[in-house]
């Protein structure tokens, strides 16, 4: 696993060493109105992903920043992986080296698309894009997506930690000023808001599945038999079992220095749901109530979420 994420562990080791020498003005950039941060992507790498071809085999996460894409998308790896094993097909074998690239679709150098272009399927991808911002041969070509969406008072409460920790990112002074931030979409990759009312109108299209992070550390087992069957990964009930095993939240905040490099201390935090309370003020709990409801109110996606269970004190 280690060798696996070299890639990986020296892009972010390096975003932190060029971020602690910038000033915070210029962490950001932005490109079509959503902020980037500028270690880590670029105006051409945002551009040339434009013409990006998805295959429909690919198996891609979508999941706003704090969701725990990191997370889910290590189970995706596993599930993958496992299935592989099982199946001689050639073009579903997956080697060290496609293993090594670094998955964040948007995340890299733009010659990173002619390299993925010579991996055999199935390519694991992930991404933090808004839908309109994906190339449109991922919707175009029906390539299945797993979104992955979080209580908003969670993620911003975790967004904070985690923005504050990382050089490459913002850091705020204080809790309202992230706030603020944060229920304007002033944050890298834009609004929490824009990014799940985009989402929440494409949770019929036959090649998008919803899963909440909630759902997933209630039940992990049964929420990965769901995701094996949505992109059709032949597993035995121990081969899932193997998989929840090595991908629990434990376990991989344990190898999160193997895996993440100095990154997995800031990644693998607390994984607890309702960490929220301790940071909202009332009039701040009540604002995002309000604009919850005026963006998922009587959706699917809004229901599907339990907001009334999650973030309401």
């Amino acid at each position: 696993m280690a060798n696996h994420r070299k890639k990986f562990i020296d892009l972010v080791d390096k975003a932190i060493a060029v971020g602690d020498t910038m000033d915070h003005e210029d962490l950001l950039f932005s490109y079509n109105g959503i902020l980037y941060p500028t270690t880590v992507c670029s105006p051409e790498i945002v551009k040339a992903l434009e013409s990006f071809e998805a295959r429909q085999e690919d198996v891609i996460l979508a999941g706003y920043p704090k969701t725990s894409t990191n997370w889910v998308g290590q189970i995706l790896t596993d599930l993958v992986t496992t299935s592989a094993e099982n199946n001689e097909d050639e073009t579903n074998s997956l080697n060290d080296e496609e293993l090594e690239e670094f998955p964040y679709l948007e995340v890299g150098d733009a010659e990173k698309y002619q390299q993925m272009e010579k991996l055999s399927s199935r390519r694991v991808i992930f991404t933090h894009l808004l839908p309109h911002n994906l190339p449109e041969s991922i919707l175009k070509n029906k390539a299945k997506i797993l979104v992955l969406v979080r209580n908003p008072k969670d993620i911003a409460t975790s967004f904070y930690h985690f923005t504050n920790g990382m050089s490459p990112l913002p850091s705020y002074e204080t809790w309202d000023e992230f706030f603020t931030a944060f229920m304007t979409g002033k944050m890298p990759w834009g609004s929490y808001f824009d990014y799940i009312c985009e989402w929440s109108k494409h949770v019929d299209d036959e090649n998008v599945m919803t899963i909440t992070y909630e759902e997933l550390k209630e039940n992990q087992t049964l929420g990965l038999k769901k995701i094996a069957d949505f992109f059709g990964f032949s597993l035995s009930e121990e081969e899932i079992q193997t998989v929840v095993e090595k991908s629990g939240f434990k376990a991989m905040k344990e190898k999160s220095s193997k895996t993440h490099g100095t990154f997995g201390k800031i990644i693998f935090c607390k994984g607890t749901v309702g960490d929220w309370q301790d940071h909202f003020s009332e009039a701040q709990s009540k604002e995002m109530d309000r604009k919850f409801e005026e963006c998922l109110a009587g959706t699917k996606l809004g229901e599907k979420m339990k907001y009334e269970l999650y973030c309401k004190a």
